[in-house]
C-alpha cells in the first residue's frame, strides 16, 4: 500500500499531541518496510526538526514539506474543503489526517482522535482550537472510514458526542519510549535545574483543562516540609499561575531533563480534568516515578490499580494523596513496582502493527 500520514503536529514540542506524533514517525520508519509511506508537513514559522527529516529519508520513505500556515490550511481543508491532498502526495491507498485538518482526497482515510474535550469541557478550550476542532470533525464524520481512538475512555466519549461515528472507531494505545538519563548526568542536570530538595513533579501545557490552580491549592494546605512543587511545561492559553512559595515553574524542558525530573521525583501528579490518553502518567511510570492521577477519562483506565487517584475537583482530595504519598515511602515503593509493570503495555511496535493490521483490512 501507499500510505500518506500528516505529522505536521509534530513541531509543537512539549505536548502529548507532538509528542504522539513524533512516537508514530518513528514506529513507521522502524516497522513500515513493507508499505511505501509519504510524510506530509506543513508549517511556516516552526520548522521540522532536522533528526527526523533524516529518519524519514534514511529509511527510504518520501517526505513532501509545505510552508504554508496551520490556519490558512485549515480554511482550505476544514472551511473551504477544497484541493485534495493528493496534490501534494501523489496518488495513496490511505491518508492518515493530524489532530488540526481534514483536507479532502480520493484515498481512503483515517484519523486519530486523541480526546473529545471540545465537546466535554468546552470551556477549558481555546476558543480558536474549539472552533477548528468541531469544523474538522464534521468532515470526518463524512469522510473517513477509520478512527482510531488512544483510550476506552475516548471511545465511550466518540459514541456519546459522536454516534454518527458508530463502527468505525478502533481502539489502540499509544506507545511510549523513554531515555533515562545516567545517575552521574541526573546529577548534572539537577544543578542546571537548581533542584536542592525532594520535589514532587507535574508535567503539561499549562491550560485550563490542566488544574493546576486546584494542585496548588491542594500543595498549600499540606505544606509538606522541605518539599517542593515543580511544573514542567510552557504556558499555553488562559490565565497565568500566581507564584507561590515552595512551587516552581520550570517552563519547558529538554527530553533529557524531562527524564531526570520524572527519575528524582519523591512522586509524580496529574490533576487534569479530562484526557485522552495521558502521555506524561505513562513516562512517569516507565521512569519508575508513584503516580496520582485523576479518577476521570483514561487517566483513572490508565493508572487503574498502579496509582492513586482523587477526584480532581476536590481539593481535599487531592491533599490527602499528597499527604498519603509525601509520607508513606512504602506506599511510593509499592506503586513503582506496579506502575514499571503496567507501563509495560504501551510499546509503538504494538501500535504500528495493530494500526497496519485495520488498514489492511479495511
Amino acid at each position: 500500500m501507499r500510505i500518506g500520514i500528516d505529522i505536521s503536529q509534530i513541531a509543537y514540542k512539549g505536548t502529548g499531541v507532538g509528542r504522539f506524533v513524533h512516537g508514530l514517525t518513528e514506529a513507521i520508519c522502524n516497522y513500515g518496510k513493507d508499505h511505501e509511506w509519504v510524510f506530509f508537513y506543513s508549517g511556516l514559522r516552526l520548522k521540522l526538526d532536522h533528526k527526523i527529516h533524516e529518519t524519514i529519508k534514511k529509511n527510504g520513505f518520501k517526505l513532501v514539506k509545505a510552508s504554508i500556515p496551520p490556519t490558512v490550511l485549515s480554511f482550505l481543508w476544514n472551511t473551504l474543503h477544497i484541493k485534495r491532498i493528493e496534490s501534494f502526495t501523489g496518488e495513496l491507498d490511505w491518508f492518515i489526517t493530524s489532530d488540526w485538518t481534514e483536507p479532502p482526497a480520493r484515498a481512503k482515510k483515517a484519523t486519530v482522535i486523541h480526546d473529545l474535550t471540545v465537546f466535554r469541557y468546552p470551556k477549558t478550550v481555546d476558543n480558536k482550537i474549539l472552533r477548528t476542532q468541531k469544523s474538522r470533525l464534521k468532515r470526518v464524520a463524512k469522510e473517513s472510514s477509520i478512527v482510531f481512538a488512544d483510550s476506552d475512555a475516548t471511545v465511550q466519549d466518540i459514541k456519546e458526542f459522536l454516534p454518527k461515528f458508530q463502527g468505525k472507531v478502533r481502539r489502540i494505545y499509544p506507545g511510549v519510549e523513554v531515555q533515562p538519563v545516567s545517575t552521574r548526568r541526573s546529577e548534572e542536570l539537577k544543578k542546571k535545574l537548581d533542584i536542592r530538595k525532594k520535589f514532587i513533579l507535574t508535567v503539561g501545557k499549562l491550560e485550563p483543562r490542566k488544574n493546576l490552580d486546584a494542585l496548588l491549592e491542594a500543595f498549600e494546605k499540606v505544606s509538606p516540609a522541605h518539599v517542593e512543587l515543580l511544573i514542567a511545561g510552557q504556558h499555553g492559553w488562559g490565565p497565568k499561575l500566581q507564584p507561590q512559595k515552595n512551587v516552581r515553574m520550570l517552563g519547558f524542558v529538554s527530553d533529557e531533563e524531562l527524564s531526570m525530573l520524572y527519575q528524582e521525583c519523591l512522586f509524580f501528579i496529574y490533576p487534569s480534568l479530562w484526557e485522552g490518553f495521558g502521555y506524561p502518567v505513562v513516562e512517569a511510570m516507565k521512569h519508575g516515578a508513584a503516580i496520582a492521577v485523576s479518577n476521570t477519562s483514561s487517566l483513572e483506565e490508565i493508572a487503574r490499580g498502579t496509582g492513586l487517584t482523587f477526584d480532581p475537583k476536590s481539593v481535599d482530595d487531592i491533599a490527602h494523596c499528597i499527604k498519603l504519598l509525601c509520607e508513606n515511602k512504602n506506599t511510593r515503593d509499592d506503586l513503582k513496582r506496579k506502575g514499571l509493570k503496567r507501563s509495560q503495555d504501551f510499546s509503538w511496535k504494538s501500535y504500528y502493527l495493530e494500526m497496519e493490521k485495520v488498514l489492511s483490512s479495511s
